[in-house]
């Protein structure tokens, strides 16, 4: 079994979030920063990771994406807050 989907929350420099999926994340941090992700990032760089969480599919983890999609602003930030702390 392979954990190589994630979804992932974008900090961007007008202190919004973007949620997304990707096989890559690497490459597509590389992408958004770069002006070549996603249209919503284009504008908003640089941005910074500040969640993410390994799949075993793409549909799961185009389900979380939408499940994070549909939180208010203060989940989000509880959600990325827990995140951050099991990194420390």
């Amino acid at each position: 079994m392979s954990l190589d989907n994630y979804t992932y929350i974008l900090h961007c420099a007008d202190n919004t979030y973007y949620t997304g999926w990707t096989n890559d994340i690497a490459a597509r941090l590389l992408a958004h920063n770069s002006g070549k992700g996603a249209k919503y990032t284009r504008t908003r760089g640089p941005v910074k990771l500040v969640y993410c969480q390994a799949s075993e599919s793409r549909s799961q983890a185009q389900q979380l994406e939408y499940q994070i999609k549909q939180m208010s602003r203060i989940q989000k930030e509880r959600l990325i807050q827990a995140f951050q702390n099991l990194l420390n």
